[in-house]
């Protein structure tokens, strides 16, 4: 998921490879040996690494969704140890609601982290959003149950933030906001070539706004 400061392990670059392949090609287009051709050994080589082209696809898109649920928590926990929360007193400044999110003025800047994480995500792994709405049904049924369980509870971490800034927000309304605008954030794929775009600063400010603004518009 988007910020590495490490250097990739060879692993990394063949999950890398194959979702840009597997996007551009699609899951069945795209063979053993052309994966790896791209990170420079044999198909065969591969097999030290992957039982196959399907252990690739369920490593990538449970490993995004346990990424994304991951540095979420993470965001939580970072804001609630600078806030000094205190679980268990909703509507004090510093406190914590029910899944450790701050309450009063901290909640808006962890919903503005989560924006930020999840555009890190939309802008710097396009291929892996390509390969969720094209390829997740490919997956054995146990890794699909476990991408959506992860992927639900990271949505339910999102409605938890945005009913704390926005109170007078129905939780049926916040879960229909936080879809519409991971939507709206998830449409980088059909935005264009990477070099087409506005650069990513200019285009990462504008999914920020936009964002934010349908968050606003859904709780006034």
């Amino acid at each position: 998921m988007a910020t590495r400061t490490h250097a990739p392990t060879r692993r990394e670059q063949i999950l890398k490879e194959a979702a840009r392949l597997f996007a551009e090609r699609g899951f069945h287009g795209v063979g053993v040996d052309e994966i790896g051709a791209a990170v420079g050994i044999s198909g065969p080589g591969l097999y030290r690494h992957f039982a196959g082209k399907d252990a690739m696809l369920a490593e990538l898109l449970v490993g995004i969704s346990g990424q994304l649920l991951t540095g979420a928590k993470r965001r939580l926990q970072e804001a609630e140890a600078e806030g000094g929360g205190n679980p268990g007193t909703p509507g004090v400044s510093g406190a914590s609601g029910a899944l450790g999110v701050p309450v009063g003025p901290e909640a808006e800047a962890v919903l503005d982290s989560l924006i930020e994480g999840h555009i890190d995500f939309a802008l710097d792994d396009r291929p892996l959003i390509t390969l969720h709405d094209r390829e997740l049904d490919r997956l054995r049924d146990s890794d699909r149950k476990l991408v959506r369980q992860l992927q639900r509870q990271y949505v339910e971490l999102w409605v938890e933030v945005v009913r704390e800034v926005y109170p007078g927000l129905a939780e049926p309304a916040a879960r229909s906001a936080v879809h519409s605008v991971f939507g709206l954030l998830n449409s980088t794929p059909h935005l264009g070539r990477p070099g087409s775009l506005p650069g990513r600063a200019a285009t990462a400010t504008l999914l920020r706004r936009m964002a934010k603004g349908a968050f606003a518009a859904a709780g006034a």
